[in-house]
């Protein structure tokens, strides 16, 4: 099991949180998805998987949910 947080912009509301994680939940292996909303900033999603997920993947389901990027360093 791992988990990672990841930093995630465009997320302004709890329609945003709840539209990120069904989408997190709904990739292969994700046991849980925890979003500390910060509507004006870099929100803090934090996903617990069966094993590591590509960014690729995070960055597809955060397309689907809405217009949320994650923030890259």
């Amino acid at each position: 099991m791992t988990t990672t947080t990841y930093g995630v912009t465009g997320m302004t509301c709890e329609h945003c949180v709840r539209a990120v994680t069904e989408e997190l939940t709904g990739l292969g292996g994700v046991i849980g998805v925890n979003v500390e909303l910060v509507p004006d900033g870099a929100s803090s999603v934090t996903v617990t998987s069966d094993a590591p997920l590509r960014d690729e993947a995070i960055s597809a389901a955060l397309d689907e949910a809405g217009e949320y990027q994650l923030v890259t360093s």
